[in-house]
């Protein structure tokens, strides 16, 4: 086939982690916290650094500390008693000899009160504030004087409970004696910026002096540089960290590389007239492919025909077409006779890929003999065995589903592609197990005569070659490109960065909740004018923690407010045929207004659709705010987004809330909404890292490091090659097993 292959055809053919050894001795309860804070090794101990540091290394007289200082003084108990009222408290004065300060307790034990007892010298650590009675300091520390001052400042670790700091503190310090901190940076490599040793000289920080100085710098440190990470111990350790990921990541891609899949070219079809099936596709659609989505077409096509496994990550706006790009790509895998799988996270987005699938491809795999399968938790016990016997007999060209496609009785007689839509919200265990037991299994063969996969001729079906379905992964939350280089390194990325034409721009417009009743008006002019209408609730039911408007109360306010009208109620508790019935209602457009939690954020696409008010918006965040304003300006007709926030009782919005509404009025652009939600919310939360299992970057940050992460991302092949034991050193190091997270 000559040309560009998604072109508008033409009608002629063409080391195992050990436990630290303090951890051993710990007691029951300290063990487990340990455990709980993910600190198993030696490495894991030195790597955990404080939140803060307290200065201990200087006693300041009382006379010299002014109200809302921290200090530390030396005093003598001159009075200690136990007040009953208004509340039982200890109360405790002490005198330095430059002035005296009331220590007061309200949860103490009887050994404190032995310490303390009059005439006890003391030396006590806490915030002191003027007031009425002279001097306070409210639960300070304390303890015996005595001994020399500290040399350096004392660190304050993040911790959980039953894992006090004093425990932490020597086993941190009992860890940093035991471990292997030998530099794993290859000679020369040097990260670009100019460290600086803390003994003076220019040259690098070694690991062993950035992780000791970080645990307990010298009072004489700017602590400014320590808080916001700027000082060289801080630039070290993030060279390192993005290092370290990197490494995995082109790892795990070599790794992959190496592996092999079925090479999906596709085959002109005698019941087309000699046209392959994606030819047949194009040329039925009722609109033309943009050029983004051609280009995207041909680079995933590009990988199809290879013997190694696709894994790239098709990214896109709302309402860019990226389904189109799946179908196109699926119909490449069943034209060449593989099965192609497309899992959703929830069974609303899965069924609405269904149906537009069914509409596209079922004229066109009918003559064939194949048709589309559907699979999902909610099925019926007779449904559902019809369909996995249509998928294991190979009937079933393409399967579309929930996480029940990966479900131990699904037996796919010859899987080439699966496609995962919004990714990012699938476990990791979920994408492991599509890759891994979905894979085409070698050890029956190749598939035989007809229905031998074109192109490889078997070659890949050697018993030593393992088989991968290729991956496609797509995702609406556009990915920023600091983040793709970092989270992604081991994808390729395709884009489409061109919406529709015919797209109507969508007008936010930021109304505080005072003035809802003007909501509900324009709500009833849009339905009298044959719209239809979303408002999206953020709670199924009254919480006591937060005063939120529930879908139900919304729903019966809004019946009750429009009446006439045919008001809906949405959410995830509802049974699935339930479910089912009222967006079947909403689609067809007998129903005027769905009110809805986020069950509706991807997947729904009502033309009709004119109006999408979203209550309590600044509880959301700003993916999931976009997400939701895509749902309306699928059609011509010219769309608005409301967003109605609360202040609160404190008449005034959080300055996150406001950083959020503010980019939503601002712009419709995906990808800069993305940006600004990397730059609030961080890439752990912005990729959904703590469900996903995702290592997260605990030191370096995307938006500040771009000079250190480039510097990883050209260092780590070559160190991969060159110093291959260097690298297994420092992957196992900063990342132990969460490497493996890497690969799903």
């Amino acid at each position: 086939m000559h040309g560009s292959l998604f072109a508008v055809p033409r009608s002629d053919p063409s080391p195992a982690p050990k436990p630290a050894p303090a951890a051993k001795a710990a007691p029951s309860a300290a063990q487990k916290a340990l455990q709980k804070l993910g600190l198993t090794r030696d490495i894991d101990l030195a790597l955990h650094l404080p939140l803060r540091y307290e200065d201990e290394t200087r006693i300041t007289p009382l006379a010299n500390a002014r109200d809302g200082d921290t200090v530390q003084i030396e005093a003598t108990v001159t009075a200690c008693e136990v007040q009953l009222r208004p509340r039982r408290q200890l109360r405790v004065e002490v005198d330095d000899g430059t002035g005296t300060c009331e220590l007061r307790f309200f949860s103490f034990y009887p050994s404190h009160q032995k310490t303390m007892a009059v005439g006890a010298r003391l030396r006590i650590r806490g915030e002191v504030k003027g007031g009425f009675w002279g001097r306070q300091m409210l639960h300070p520390a304390f303890r015996v004087a005595g001994g020399e001052l500290p040399q350096a400042l004392t660190p304050v670790y993040p911790t959980v409970a039953g894992l006090p700091q004093p425990y932490l503190r020597r086993a941190v310090v009992s860890a940093l004696q035991r471990v292997d901190l030998s530099d794993t940076l290859p000679p020369g490599e040097e990260p670009p910026l100019q460290f600086w040793s803390p003994n003076g000289g220019r040259r690098l920080w070694g690991l062993r002096e950035t992780l000791t100085f970080l645990h307990h710098p010298t009072p004489d440190v700017a602590l400014a540089t320590l808080e916001d990470h700027s000082h060289p111990a801080w630039q070290r350790l993030k060279a390192e960290e993005l290092l370290a990921q990197q490494l995995s990541q082109h790892q795990s891609k070599r790794e992959r590389d190496r592996l092999r899949a079925p090479a999906l070219r596709p085959a002109p079809q005698p019941s087309g007239g000699g046209l392959a099936l994606h030819e047949q596709l194009l040329a039925a659609l009722p609109f033309q492919l943009t050029g983004a989505q051609r280009r995207v077409c041909e680079e995933i096509a590009a990988d199809l025909a290879r013997t190694v496994p696709m894994h790239r990550l098709l990214q896109g706006d709302v309402g860019s077409g990226k389904t189109i790009v799946a179908a196109l790509s699926a119909v490449i895998a069943i034209d060449a006779g593989w099965q192609c799988a497309l899992m959703a996270p929830t069974e609303i987005l899965a069924e609405q890929h269904f149906r537009k699938l069914v509409g596209w491809l079922e004229p066109l795999l009918a003559p064939l003999g194949r048709r589309v399968a559907w699979l999902a938790g909610a099925q019926k016990k007779k449904e559902r065995a019809a369909m996995l016997a249509l998928v294991e007999s190979g009937e079933a060209a393409l399967v579309v589903g929930t996480h029940a496609v990966i479900q131990e009785q699904v037996q796919f007689q010859r899987l080439g592609l699966a496609v995962i839509d919004e990714q990012h919200r699938f476990g990791v265990a979920q994408r492991l197990a599509l890759r891994q037991k979905l894979a085409p299994g070698s050890a029956a063969g190749p598939p035989q005569g007809d229905a031998a996969p074109s192109g490889d001729g078997g070659k890949a079906w050697g018993p030593s070659a393992p088989m991968e379905p290729h991956m496609l992964m797509m995702s609406a939350t556009p990915i920023p490109r600091t983040l793709a280089m970092s989270y992604y390194a081991d994808l390729d990325v395709s884009t489409i960065d061109e919406l529709p034409p015919g797209r109507t721009p969508i007008v936010t417009k930021l109304i505080a909740d005072s003035r809802k009743d003007e909501v509900i008006e324009r709500i009833g002019a849009q339905v009298a004018a044959g719209r239809q209408v979303y408002w999206v609730c953020p709670l199924i039911e009254e919480s006591e923690a937060l005063d939120l408007s529930n879908a139900t109360a919304t729903h019966l306010d809004l019946s009750e407010a429009l009446p006439g009208v045919v008001v809906g109620l949405l959410h995830s508790r509802m049974p699935q045929a339930e479910k089912k019935a009222v967006m079947d209602l909403f689609t067809s457009g007998a129903m005027g207004v769905l009110v809805s939690t986020t069950v509706i954020e991807v997947g729904v696409d009502v033309p009709n659709a004119s109006l999408m008010v979203i209550e309590h918006a600044e509880r959301f965040g700003l993916s999931q705010l976009h997400q939701l304003r895509g749902r309306v300006g699928r059609g011509a007709v010219a769309s608005a987004c409301v967003l109605l926030y609360s202040t609160g009782d404190s008449g005034r919005l959080g300055e996150t809330a406001r950083d959020r509404l503010r980019a939503m009025a601002e712009t419709n652009d995906g990808f800069e909404i993305a940006r600004r939600d990397l730059e609030i919310r961080g890439p752990g939360e912005f990729l959904g890292a703590r469900q996903s299992g995702a290592p997260l970057l605990r030191f370096a940050d995307l938006n500040t490091d771009t000079a250190l992460l480039d510097w990883a991302r050209e260092l780590a092949p070559q160190m991969l090659d060159r110093h291959p034991r260097l690298a297994q050193q420092h992957i196992a190091r900063w990342l132990g097993g969460k490497s493996d997270y890497l690969k799903a």
